[in-house]
């Protein structure tokens, strides 16, 4: 099996792929790849979890799901979060005897990097490209609702172009609670009408249609640059919240990031196969793929 795990600032989301049952005629198994999504866990990404707690937690996880641990064989991480990095590294070497893949600059992710300085490009951003990519195709926007909303454009060659980042609707919130003296921290919901008729009503109405317009204002600019047939992916945890009100947006994948990373990890494991061959091999395997 293979654990993938997408470390945000406010959530960190982890899924396990297994192979699939029985490949396709001719296939191997083995060369078929992770293909089928077993389990998915959404948890609080916590800066102050040591090593330890780290790894009860997330042996607790496998437990509830009553997956075995040992039958781990690769882990994939996709950090925006630095600090975390050495924690979740050490927690894979001690719980999972398995030093994991970063997705960092020198990974092969099969996707160039349009931006002035590459490195600057978030992760997860990568990530989400490569898997809507892989599954819808180009061009596209994928438009992930984390604790930023991000807008990440993707060519009809696949390439990376660029993209837009501004606060999630979660800070919007909460700028308006600690900024206000009056004014409540809200659920965020989709109310019942836009005009509300209590405080809580009219601040949760702010909050959603403001931001519906908002996502909806980017991306009819981003279409008007991209062209109107470009295809529209939300995924994150408010993604369903915004994502099917939206004008714009066809399709909410909750899986996109964790798809990616299981591409990327395929990607790298095909090229170190690649590389550990004999050269006369390697190049006759790459003759026959044209």
């Amino acid at each position: 099996m293979l654990l993938v795990i997408d470390v945000g600032n406010t959530n960190t989301v982890l899924g396990v792929f297994a192979r699939v049952a029985k490949a396709r005629p001719g296939e191997d198994v083995a060369a078929s790849g992770y293909a089928r999504l077993v389990a998915q866990w959404r948890v609080a990404t916590a800066l102050n979890h040591t090593v330890d707690e780290y790894g009860v937690l997330f042996r607790s996880l496998f437990s509830m799901d009553s997956l075995d641990a040992s039958g781990i064989n690769g882990i994939v991480i996709s950090s925006v979060v630095p600090p975390l990095d050495s924690t979740l590294r050490q927690v894979c070497e001690r719980y999972f005897k398995l030093k994991p893949l970063f997705i960092e600059p020198g990974v092969k992710t099969g996707m160039p990097v349009h931006y002035e300085n590459p490195a600057e490009v978030g992760a997860d951003r990568i990530v989400n490209g490569v898997a809507a990519f892989e599954k819808y195709g180009g061009p596209c926007v994928v438009v992930d609702f984390g604790t930023a909303t991000t807008f990440d454009c993707i060519s009809a060659k696949g390439e990376y172009m660029g993209g837009v980042i501004c606060p999630g609707i979660g800070i919007s919130a909460d700028a308006l609670f600690q900024r206000t003296a009056r004014l409540p921290r809200v659920d965020i919901r989709k109310p019942a009408r836009v005009i509300g008729t209590t405080t809580v009503g009219s601040v949760q109405s702010g909050l959603y249609y403001g931001y519906l317009g908002l996502v909806d204002g980017i991306l009819e600019g981003l279409l008007a640059e991209m062209g109107k047939d470009t295809q529209v992916i939300a995924t994150g945890g408010l993604a369903p919240l915004i994502g099917t009100a939206s004008k714009y947006i066809k399709h909410v994948d909750d899986s996109l990031t964790l798809e990616g990373l299981r591409i990327i990890w395929e990607r790298n494991l095909a090229g170190k196969a690649e590389r550990a061959k004999p050269a006369g091999e390697a190049a006759k395997t790459r003759s026959s793929s044209h």
